[in-house]
């Protein structure tokens, strides 16, 4: 947990220095531990941009599978998505792809398909993260993506995506929905997405349901990788009972923002649930060019 440590100090250090605190002395941010220290490969992205895929190569049970769903609906806003005007955003996308290349590393070693994303509070940007996440991935050749809104207390994914909000998760964990009525196929047919759903009173027993561990095994079989945004850590326990059922967690941190007690204690929380790594978000650009930084760089805000 050592650069876990020291990744957490370095976002304490961006805090303190936009309050006029001393800082801690200058740390890179973490490596994820299972893989050490590595190059990355080039890009794989797809010549075109957006969301488009391919469905060439995909299993015959996942094309019957897709044809059940409903296709999404969505207006997307081409400020919600980096990869929308990416000439605007050329050191924010490349921070994804950085990020997905070391998760193929970390899968390349051991079994990771599904990934809780997470984060000490709100507002530090993890559904961000979560859904550009996502279309990284799909922009390459064959990979098919799905991405859960889990955060049942506070949906957000849909409007990254001008998406329905229902019916959603949280109809499908209380039997009134099944899972081809809640899945929406993005264009392309690569990305798809399960939006939180209905307003409940029990998100926490739906979440730590049979139904909902069933659903992200048998999702993990047919995608590459399912994505599930999950609710902050210090507020509700949400996020721990979905690691229980998921390959591993990212763990979102706001540079500047995000107190070093309060992250340093959210993150033990996922202490022994195959914490991954850390995205140090909204980091100074000027920063970017001494420090070497996993996940996220950029200068506009974008929260929960």
């Amino acid at each position: 947990m050592s650069r876990i440590h020291e990744a957490l100090k370095k976002a304490a250090q961006e805090r303190n220095a936009q309050l006029g605190v001393q800082s801690v002395p200058d740390l890179v941010d973490l490596e994820a531990e299972a893989s050490g220290t590595i190059s990355l490969p080039p890009s794989q992205d797809m010549a075109a941009p957006g969301l488009q895929g391919t469905a060439a190569k995909r299993p015959a049970q996942f094309d019957q599978f897709i044809k059940q769903c409903k296709p999404g609906q969505w207006k997307m806003d081409s400020k919600s998505s980096v990869f929308f005007r990416e000439r605007d955003n050329v050191v924010v996308a490349e921070k994804f792809r950085t990020l997905r290349s070391r998760l193929y590393q970390i899968a390349a070693v051991q079994h990771l398909r599904s990934i809780v994303i997470s984060s000490s509070v709100p507002a530090e940007g993890k559904t961000f993260i979560a859904a550009s996440l996502a279309v990284s991935f799909v922009r390459q050749q064959e990979k098919r993506v799905l991405l859960i809104d889990g955060d049942l207390r506070a949906s957000r994914l849909h409007l990254h995506f001008g998406a329905p909000e229902k019916p959603g998760l949280s109809d499908f964990l209380c039997g009134d929905a099944s899972e081809t009525d809640v899945i929406q196929v993005g264009p392309g047919g690569n990305l798809c997405f399960i939006p939180g759903g209905s307003d409940v009173t029990n998100p926490s027993e739906l979440l730590h349901s049979d139904r909902m561990k069933d659903l992200v095994g048998r999702m993990g079989g047919m995608f590459d990788w399912v994505i599930i945004d999950s609710p902050p850590a210090i507020a509700v326990h949400d996020a721990s009972l979905l690691a229980d059922m998921c390959d591993g967690v990212l763990f979102v941190v706001r540079a500047g923002s995000t107190d070093f007690e309060v992250a340093q204690k959210a993150c033990s929380e996922f202490r022994e649930k195959n914490l991954l790594g850390i995205v140090l978000n909204r980091v100074d650009r000027a920063d970017t060019y001494n420090s070497y930084y996993y996940g996220y760089i950029g200068e506009k805000e974008h929260q929960d």
